[in-house]
């Protein structure tokens, strides 16, 4: 065990944000795991161990199934934050079994590989319209004019949430999603628990319309899922509709944007994918690696554990680092270098074990859609300024990306 405070691993310092992979080698090199106090956590940068990590029942994200605050060594969290904490808790990304396993089974019988796949046709109507639109205007925001609006108008089709209704989702998600960060403010808070509260009662009200009247959509198949008398609760459909639409949209968003300034930094990629589109789908897997939309993922360590000699006591919280095993020599030759025809690519982007993305065929659905259509509709398309990273660590993106039609 080593500490890391005197090496480059700062979440909260801008140059870090812009480049965190060098500070990713320095922590492999240091070790298997890292104790950060100023994020009181054991930082896991090697992809073998994350890989483990994620797949090993003694570790949990939650524990609240097994201990209270108190037995576990923490603080409740404020009073003020409960709203927040109740849309979360109950989504079964922060659940384990039991309770986990029922509900991403219930889950599971509403979205099915077969509801995905008939998105499909939508899901390429709109991304061609999208970057049509971005031609007819000579460029814009690829953020703003492609790279957002697929992915939220998806997975609000899917939910059954109208047109009209979509303009605050993106607004509250980013408000939600603020909570993921390391240490977040109290401003930060004060707005997650906000949209927890205004989007908890939009939900409320969408599903009393389905109750009355059931369409063919998610909310719909989440109100009749059912199993050996199980079903959902309805703060559990309400938590599982906004963690599909949080995790099902600010990923896509980030991968998407992320992606595109990767190939723009690497023109020889990006001409090879011109010239030959059936890159596309290895070229999302190394996207999704290259530059991570998640860089960390969280872990409660409910039983002792060891790495590498170190003891991890009962109550201590593990972060796995996405971005740095995603780089891992170990497992990627060469992983500074960026190469769409990657044939080994076990990247660990969409997570693994029980908790690992329901969404990531809708996710890969929508990536390869967009960069199909921008590559056969914008095939001249190009950087028109250098774009600014958003603050964020855990949630790797930009501010926007404006581009031009040359």
């Amino acid at each position: 065990m080593t500490a890391a405070d005197d090496l480059r691993f700062d979440p909260w310092d801008p140059a870090f944000t812009a480049d965190p992979y060098p500070a990713y080698a320095e922590l492999r090199e240091r070790g298997r795991v890292i104790r950060y106090e100023r994020t009181d956590q054991w930082l896991v940068p090697h992809h073998a161990d994350v890989s483990a990590l994620l797949r090993d029942r003694r570790l949990g994200r939650t524990y609240r199934h097994r201990f209270t605050h108190e037995d576990f060594g923490r603080t409740a969290p404020p009073a003020e934050h409960e709203p927040f904490h109740t849309l979360n808790d109950h989504g079964m990304l922060d659940l384990e079994p039991p309770d986990h396993t029922r509900i991403r089974r219930l889950v599971s019988k509403a979205f099915t590989p077969r509801t995905v796949e008939r998105l499909k046709p939508y899901v390429e109507r709109l991304a061609g319209e999208l970057v049509d639109e971005l031609v007819a205007a000579g460029g814009g925001d690829l953020l703003r004019d492609v790279a957002e609006p697929l992915p939220v108008a998806v997975i609000a089709e899917m939910l059954g949430i109208p047109a009209s209704e979509r303009a605050p989702l993106r607004p509250w998600s980013a408000d939600i999603c603020g909570m993921y960060e390391l240490n977040p403010s109290e401003e930060t808070a004060r707005r997650a628990v906000r949209a927890s509260v205004e989007f908890s009662a939009y939900l409320r009200e969408l599903i009393a319309a389905r109750r009355e009247e059931p369409g063919d959509d998610l909310i719909s198949g989440l109100i009749a899922a059912h199993d050996e008398g199980d079903r959902l609760t309805e703060q559990e459909m309400i938590s599982t509709a906004v963690l599909l639409l949080n995790a099902g949209h600010e990923a896509t968003v980030n991968a998407t944007v992320n992606g595109w300034w990767a190939l723009f930094r690497n023109p020889g990629q990006l001409a090879a994918l011109r010239a030959d589109h059936a890159l596309v789908p290895s070229a999302v897997e190394e996207l999704m690696r290259y530059d991570t939309p998640l860089q960390l993922f969280e872990r409660w360590v409910l039983d002792e554990i060891e790495i590498d000699g170190t003891v991890i006591p009962r109550g201590a919280e593990i972060a796995m680092l996405f971005g740095s095993a995603n780089h891992d020599p170990a497992v990627f030759t060469d992983p500074g270098r960026l190469d769409l025809t990657r044939a080994e690519n076990p990247h660990i982007s969409f997570s693994a074990g029980i908790h690992y993305c329901i969404g990531a065929p809708l996710a890969r659905m929508e990536l390869a859609a967009s960069m199909r259509a921008l590559l056969e509709k914008a095939p001249t398309l190009r950087l028109a300024a250098e774009p600014a990273r958003t603050p964020n660590f855990v949630i790797r993106g930009l501010r926007g990306l404006d581009v031009e039609i040359a």
